[in-house]
């Protein structure tokens, strides 16, 4: 195994038996390093300028840490001089933030970002772009979109003074025309975001499926022989056989093969290597939401394997469990953490779908109607975000000894659910039964994967056994 010691600056490189001359998979910072993880950062204005109530208790939690990550689920630039458009294929919502929220995330404390996300291009090139400009000029390190796929899916590092972190982002929800390509030949590179690419199946009982396959036979046109007869493809949907019904995912193999490539290749030139992961499945049910999708456990260790020193989930607003796999914590969904959502401007696609009219309604009129709602499908509106439990979550605090985690705090927060609208969204630590009640939620959510989550003093408290070297 390798160990960096850093002594006056400098860096001094051991060696042992079990460490390559390529790269090794163990984690490698100095003692004390803290990483500092949370979920959706979805926030159109800076916030460190003002008094709000709780807020400076958090920034200080941030501020502390070595690594300091959150999921830039926001585009930033002055739509004042904005050169780009509202896209038709948006990610449900157009989010939108002054410049000056670059500079205030870093104040905050933020220094690592994820981009990959269903937001990625609601404004186009131009708003990726203009987002990746004020964070380099902020002094923020961001990974996940590029101008091709290897930039977008390539690892991004920060230097601490315990050593050096890398950053791979990727995204399972993500509108088509956002996904980045190669160039192949004579066709360039498309500029986008890193994809992972998932095929659902609809998991049915044995009895319907047999059904579907009447119905699918029964249609004019449909040729029989050589299908698989463990599934029903019947218009463009894949139904298989279960006892849970849901949906069933598959990563594409080829998407899965480049992100363990980008995960073993940034592992190789850091000492810690975070992966982060931003999904919205399954989607049937909000109830259903709180449990990670079936391929994602198997995935998340392999990304650990392959030298990741933490997997981080985001995307479905909700809080899901901890797993702690070979030291290693994997945080499933870590929720919202800015939910400051009244955005301005909303783009006209998006009065439309809510049926309301530019000349009459407000773009926050638009904003109140999705809470409500939920974002517009073709099979109608899903995932409204309205119910209180959306505006709690956790602020996650990992702490390494001798290259092992050695302690994890979880510090229950809540954003403002009961304030006016326009005030929401913005996090504070919570005590009492509030935090009691987040706590326990998280408690049982993390027993399926054997992670045991002690209540100290309004924290969630993960402690490991150190094991040798």
């Amino acid at each position: 195994m390798e160990r960096h010691l850093h002594e006056n600056g400098s860096r001094v490189v051991q060696q042992d038996d079990n460490y390559d001359t390529v790269g090794s998979v163990q984690t490698n910072v100095a003692d004390g390093f803290t990483m500092v993880a949370v979920g959706d950062v979805i926030l159109a204005r800076p916030l460190t300028k003002y008094q709000h109530p709780g807020f400076d208790d958090i920034v200080k939690i941030l501020q502390d840490a070595d690594a300091t990550f959150g999921n830039m689920e926001t585009l930033i630039f002055d739509i004042r001089s904005f050169k780009g458009s509202p896209q038709a294929e948006y990610g449900g919502a157009y989010h939108i933030s002054l410049p000056e929220l670059g500079p205030d995330l870093k104040a905050m404390g933020f220094n690592l970002m994820s981009r990959a996300n269903n937001h990625a291009l609601d404004w186009g090139l131009e708003g990726m772009r203009e987002t990746s400009r004020i964070l380099n000029e902020s002094g923020i390190i961001h990974a996940g979109v590029g101008e091709n796929l290897a930039q977008a899916g390539a690892a991004r590092f920060l230097e601490t003074i315990r050593g050096r972190a890398a950053l791979v982002s990727f995204a399972t929800s993500f509108k088509p025309m956002s996904r980045a390509c190669d160039p192949a030949g004579e066709a360039p590179g498309r500029p986008g975001l890193n994809s992972l690419r998932l095929a659902e199946s609809i998991v049915v009982s044995p009895e319907m499926l047999e059904n579907l396959r009447q119905v699918r036979d029964a249609l004019p046109g449909f040729k029989a022989g050589g299908k698989d007869p463990s599934r029903v493809v019947l218009r463009g949907g894949t139904y298989k056989a279960g006892d849970k019904p849901g949906s069933s995912y598959e990563a594409d193999p080829r998407d899965v093969a480049d992100i363990l490539r980008n995960v073993r290749r940034g592992k190789q030139f850091s000492d810690f290597c975070i992966v982060t992961n931003h999904g919205h499945e399954p989607n049937w049910s909000h109830e259903v939401s709180l449990e990670p999708p079936d391929y994602e456990q198997s995935f998340a260790r392999k990304m650990i394997d392959a030298g990741a020193d933490a997997y981080i989930g985001h995307g479905p607003h909700l809080l899901r469990g901890v797993e702690i796999y070979k030291g290693r914590p994997i945080f499933y969904s870590l929720g919202n953490f800015f939910y400051d959502d009244l955005r301005t401007p909303a783009g006209a696609d998006m009065f439309e779908a809510y049926g309301k009219d530019p000349r009459v309604d407000t773009d926050a009129e638009v904003t109140v109607d999705e809470e409500a709602k939920g974002y517009p499908t073709a099979e109608g509106f899903v995932g409204a975000l309205s119910a209180p439990v959306f505006y709690e979550s956790v602020v996650t605090v990992s702490r390494f000894e001798q290259n092992q985690l050695a302690e994890l705090r979880l510090y229950p927060i809540e954003l403002g659910y009961s304030m006016r609208f326009a005030n929401r969204g913005i996090p504070r630590l919570v005590s009492g039964p509030q935090a009691k009640a987040i706590l326990e939620r998280l408690q049982t959510l993390s027993k399926p994967f054997g992670t045991e989550i002690a209540i100290e003093n309004d924290v969630g408290v993960i402690r490991l056994t150190p094991t040798s070297p």
